[in-house]
């Protein structure tokens, strides 16, 4: 091989070498930002979006106009689970949980978790396909025990639902939603709706959607 062809086949090995570690950077680079935005919307312990994420396709599906409703579930006596079997075995039953919502049919568009043992689900539908999909969701958790190492544990959640009304701001359907779910764990009932019409249920001291 002459000297001037060796080159060249140096200088383009060289060229290829350096375009193939650049590449591997730019991937790596990706895939870390990548991650990183999931982490940003995705809940830790069940994997599901997270209150930021709801909120985003929320606001989304309300710029729309579209009828969508949101339901909150809160699971009872979860912190009697955690006390009495520690929070590993909190967190392992926050994952089953997340796994039963997450399977819902549509019209579920989103299955979250706000934080602690609280869930809540975008609904894309009139206000019985809410109030369906509400009582789906508490069918759902009820229906049979699930297992944990420690054994079989039955839980129930009480669940309260909203719909939008009158061009309702995200943060509204939120409360609203809120108020029902608090509602249907005062009055033991499991599943509650909001009614605009009606006076809503004394609102909570520690209002976390309000701070």
């Amino acid at each position: 091989m002459s000297p001037i062809l060796h080159a060249i086949v140096t200088t383009v090995g060289g060229i290829i070498a350096g375009l193939a570690l650049a590449g591997a950077v730019l991937w790596r680079q990706q895939q870390a930002l990548h991650a990183a935005r999931y982490d940003a919307t995705h809940d830790e312990i069940t994997g599901l979006p997270n209150r930021r994420l709801l909120l985003t396709r929320l606001r989304a599906a309300l710029t729309e106009n579209a009828p969508c409703g949101l339901v909150l579930l809160d699971l009872d006596r979860f912190k009697t689970v955690n006390d009495t079997f520690g929070h590993d075995t909190g967190n392992v039953l926050l994952a089953q949980v997340g796994r039963l919502i997450a399977g819902l049919d549509a019209p579920v568009e989103v299955a979250a978790r706000l934080s602690g043992d609280e869930f809540a689900l975008l609904v894309r539908g009139d206000h019985d396909d809410t109030a369906a999909c509400a009582r789906a969701a508490w069918r759902a958790i009820g229906a049979a025990p699930i297992g944990l190492d420690s054994g079989e544990i039955s839980i129930s959640a009480s669940v309260g639902y909203a719909h939008t009304h009158l061009n309702t701001p995200p943060r509204q359907l939120l409360a609203e939603a809120d108020e029902a779910m608090y509602h249907a764990k005062r009055s033991a009932t499991g599943v509650y709706g909001h009614h605009p019409l009606t006076t809503p249920p004394a609102r909570r001291s520690r209002d976390r959607h309000h701070r």
